[in-house]
């Protein structure tokens, strides 16, 4: 439990030199959130009266202390384009990201893990090939090349799944069908990338003494390849996993903006071009955090199958 508490306190620090450094940089690219806002008509008492009740006005460090003053009240502010909290905007968006990021990494763990047992049971055989190949492909093909083909293919194509969006008829719960070809998109690459880690990983097991042991004593190959190589392979298997956990949320810009997913991600592509300071911040506050829980977890679930990390 020590262990843990220490890291998470290790983490706080990254989360707060990511927000403060998105808060410089956005500051410091040029243009004027309130002068987007008004349009050119708008007269300089406008400016000057918007700039104030947004704090715009005051000094860059000034600025600075006062938003990290209302993050530790739980206020991240206003949205200067959208006219409502940061939080509640956040709230809206929030479970779509977290579902479309959980889809798609429960999809590539069902892909990678079978494949990567069957790659290294089989090896050097046809499968193991075959294998190979299909994992080569998904670490060749970006999910911005790989979405546009889906759409093409199985929406306009064939016309099985919806284009675009989350849900239909004006609910606000998501549909399973709309996730199916986002989550593809976005879980290909990793699935790939765990079917050879998978692989190597489970070689390198079937290769222990332990194993030969078990197989001397009789047992069956499923029971020595499930029961004993498997817990063993999978320990380096799951901080990979807790590591491209981040990799998944910084793809889900891209992918929900091809699927026009309503995530976060497309959230902060707006806001980083309406020049919504406040909104951008926030957003990757909440990405921040949830990657620093992510590998939390990813502790604790490593100290779980590996009892010598445990104490």
């Amino acid at each position: 439990m020590k262990q843990i508490l220490t890291r998470l306190l290790l983490a706080l620090p990254v989360v707060w030199l990511v927000v403060s450094i998105v808060f410089m940089l956005i500051h410091l690219v040029p243009g004027d959130p309130i002068l987007q806002m008004l349009g050119e008509g708008a007269t300089p008492t406008d400016i000057s009266a918007l700039r104030h009740q947004y704090g715009l006005d005051l000094p860059l460090h000034t600025q600075y202390l006062h938003y990290w003053a209302g993050v530790l009240h739980g206020d991240l502010g206003s949205s200067i384009r959208l006219h409502a909290t940061v939080s509640s905007l956040i709230a809206v968006r929030y479970p779509y990201t977290l579902a479309l990021t959980l889809t798609a990494l429960v999809l590539a763990l069902a892909m990678a893990l079978p494949a990567g047992i069957l790659a290294a049971v089989r090896r050097g055989r046809w499968l193991d090939q075959v294998l190979s190949v299909v994992s080569l492909f998904g670490l060749s093909v970006p999910g911005i090349a790989l979405g546009p083909v889906l759409i093409l293919v199985f929406s306009i194509g064939l016309g099985w799944l919806p284009v675009s969006g989350a849900n239909s008829g004006g609910t606000s719960s998501i549909d399973w069908r709309y996730l199916i070809l986002p989550s593809i998109a976005m879980g290909a690459s990793l699935a790939a990338i765990l079917t050879r880690m998978v692989r190597t990983a489970m070689l390198e097991e079937l290769g222990q003494d332990y194993i030969r042991t078990a197989r001397a004593k009789g047992l069956t190959e499923t029971a020595v390849v499930c029961r004993h190589a498997l817990p063993n392979a999978l320990v380096p298997i799951v901080t990979v996993v807790g590591l491209q956990f981040g990799a998944l949320l910084a793809g889900a810009i891209v992918t929900e903006t091809i699927f026009s997913w309503p995530g976060l991600g497309r959230l902060v592509v707006s806001a980083i071009s309406n020049r919504d300071y406040a909104l951008v911040q926030g957003c990757l506050l909440s990405i921040g955090l949830t990657y620093v829980l992510v590998n939390l977890l990813t502790d604790v679930i490593y100290r779980w199958i590996n009892p010598r990390m445990r104490g």
